[in-house]
């Protein structure tokens, strides 16, 4: 009894071993997350319409937006502004070319 009893205790204390030691290698080991899929979206501008403005939209119409044109484009993975870039047009479709990376600090400020 007493034989299956420490097997018993040493089989917790090996199992707690491992949790402790994947604990510790989690944060340098991500790999796991690499397949985890984000949303990504670019935004090119805003503006603010009435339903009635919205509702007089047809093929044709244009909407002002409030950027400039040439300015960078705004690039948001899961509703997070993350970095900023510009269009550009790869095998015939639009992409975005990163040029700025948002920085800790302005990722906080825009927190608020």
């Amino acid at each position: 009894m007493a034989d299956q009893t420490n097997d018993a205790v040493a089989e917790v204390a090996n199992a707690a071993e491992g949790v402790v030691q994947a604990t510790q290698e989690l944060p340098r080991n991500l790999d796991f997350l690499l397949d985890v899929y984000l949303q990504v979206s670019v935004q090119v501008g805003q503006t603010r319409m009435t339903i009635q403005d919205l509702l007089q939209l047809g093929q044709g119409s244009v909407i002002e937006l409030t950027k400039l044109a040439g300015e960078p484009l705004d690039v948001y993975i899961n509703d997070r502004l993350v970095a900023r870039g510009e269009a550009v047009i790869v095998n015939e479709k639009f992409g975005v070319r990163i040029t700025d990376i948002i920085s800790q600090q302005e990722r906080i400020e825009g927190l608020g």
